[in-house]
């Protein structure tokens, strides 16, 4: 399993008006299910995944595009993590950081997980 954790990057997804036309903090972890075993012996970056790839493609996700819901936001970065052929499934938490909700309210998220058949 390849973890990253918090990683954070600047989008604009949401319903409202403001979410649309200003950029706000998102955060990201993904958990990416892969046979590690070759890597574990060869100690080579050519055996596993990239998180540095992987990095980037989440950020790309969360900074291009929009999304009005986090659900999709998740969705699409999953299905992006999907495409390497190696990964036999992947959770993906994303978490707006100032949601715009009169409570008094850290974060909110969606955590979603993607399999291979």
């Amino acid at each position: 399993m390849i973890e990253l954790r918090g990683l954070r990057a600047m989008g604009t997804h949401g319903v409202l008006p403001e979410e649309q036309s200003r950029a706000q903090p998102f955060e990201v972890d993904l958990y990416v299910d892969i046979d590690l075993s070759a890597a574990v012996v060869s100690d080579d970056v050519e055996d596993t995944v990239d998180y540095g790839a992987l990095a980037e493609l989440a950020t790309r996700v969360v900074s291009t595009g929009h999304f009005n819901l986090l659900e999709a936001l998740a969705g699409r970065i999953a299905d992006a993590v999907m495409t390497d052929s190696r990964v036999r499934a992947v959770t993906v938490a994303v978490r707006k950081l100032r949601p715009p909700v009169a409570a008094d309210l850290a974060t909110a998220g969606v955590r979603i997980t993607r399999r291979r058949d």
